[in-house]
């Protein structure tokens, strides 16, 4: 099981990934460019007296870009693994320290037996580990359908203080959760294609359901303030999936330019059902982003990525969910966020190595207005595999 990813191991594990990797990719697969430029987003390279189609590493979007990408006609298998680390508690967009919380928030459970006037237990840190996997099939030149499976890992930090008031620290505690997460079903929909010797615009519409297997019922044990440990339903940061069908709409635009390539993408996650079985359902989700990505290399180009993104607060809320904590209200969730992210794509030209795409994304926050007391995102890191069958 993966657990928190510290960003010194982070640092080695992409050292050696790139040392193993890019000499992989640089030797003997860079494809000779005295040919015509791209319209497929492939190469021409003359290779021992033959024309040759080459992969171009711009004719990805960002590894973090779900449907910037799909293969005519064929089949693509994709695998993600993303890293989101958080720390600190933000109320809009000011920091909060834990003493504050604990004296100055009400807890909404108050007059509830047993529950005090203020909250008592402050998050502080928080780590989710994602593993997704996808496959995309071109069913013709227009219409793609893409499949997703998640395997999500959660786990989050606790400062309980003691008693009912004060800033007396009672101890520490560690929940964590993981599992399959909400698993969904989109078709990619080509509405525009352009394409000549220079290169090409795509404009695409991304049509999705999301079907609701990730658990919402996630049991951990925990200190309350009184020194007790019970076992408990967990709140609703440390579930695994919605609990509601989700509509999921979208729109991806693309063009690239010699080796210049850009993008915009608008993707929504909108809650079919009033509620779950639980008696709530997440706030919707809209998300927006845009890129500028060059290629250095046919096997290599690097991006710069914008994102944002805005979601409502939880609607309802989950009677098994009563605590102390800011995570058990359902009004302490959503906000608006902003991300800068760094990215770079490696594919292979020749060989075994021919057609596989390697690529990794890192992001910080440049904006955060959270509906808190809220744990902040700190960074986040995404590192991929993806190979269109049939490419080389």
């Amino acid at each position: 099981m993966l657990t928190r990813l510290h960003p010194s191991r982070l640092r080695v594990w992409l050292a050696l990934a790139a040392a193993i990797c890019v000499p992989m990719f640089a030797s003997g697969v860079i494809a000779d460019e005295s040919g015509p430029a791209s319209i497929t987003g492939f190469d021409m390279a003359i290779e021992h007296g033959q024309m040759k189609h080459t992969p171009r590493a711009d004719a990805y979007a960002p590894i973090g870009v779900m449907g910037g990408h799909h293969p005519h006609r064929g089949l693509m298998l994709s695998y993600r693994y993303s890293h989101m680390g958080m720390e600190g508690n933000l109320i809009g967009d000011d920091s909060v320290s834990p003493d504050s919380i604990v004296t100055t928030v009400p807890n909404r459970f108050f007059g509830i037996p047993g529950q005090p006037p203020t909250l008592r237990v402050v998050p502080t840190e928080m780590s989710m580990d994602m593993h997704m996997f996808s496959a995309m099939y071109g069913v013709t030149d227009r219409i793609t359908v893409m499949g997703m499976l998640p395997y999500v890992e959660k786990e989050m930090d606790h400062i309980t203080f003691a008693g009912p008031v004060g800033t007396t620290r009672l101890g520490t505690f560690t929940t964590d959760s993981e599992g399959l997460g909400d698993v969904s079903a989109s078709a990619i929909i080509g509405l525009f294609d352009r394409k000549n010797a220079h290169g090409q615009q795509h404009l695409k519409l991304l049509l999705g359901v999301s079907a609701p297997t990730g658990s919402i019922t996630e049991r951990g044990r925990v200190l309350t303030p009184m020194g007790m440990t019970p076992t408990t339903r967990l709140p609703y940061a440390m579930q695994l999936g919605s609990g509601t069908w989700d509509v999921l709409p979208g729109a991806v635009y693309t063009q690239r330019s010699g080796n210049f390539s850009w993008g915009a993408q608008y993707r929504g996650f909108i809650r079919a059902q009033d509620e779950n079985d639980q008696g709530y359902a997440l706030g919707d989700l809209h998300q927006g982003t845009v890129w500028a990505q060059y290629q250095w290399q046919p096997w290599v180009s690097s991006s710069l990525r914008l994102a944002a993104r805005t979601q409502d607060k939880i609607d309802g809320i989950d009677l098994n969910i009563v605590a102390p904590v800011q995570t058990a209200n359902p009004d302490f969730y959503g906000g608006e966020r902003v991300d800068l992210l760094f990215g770079v794509n490696l594919v292979g030209q020749r060989g075994l190595a021919c057609g596989h795409r390697l690529a990794a994304e890192v992001g910080v926050p440049v904006y955060q207005h959270l509906n808190g007391p809220q744990l902040e995102t700190d960074w986040t890191f995404m590192i991929g595999w993806q190979k269109a069958l049939g490419d080389c």
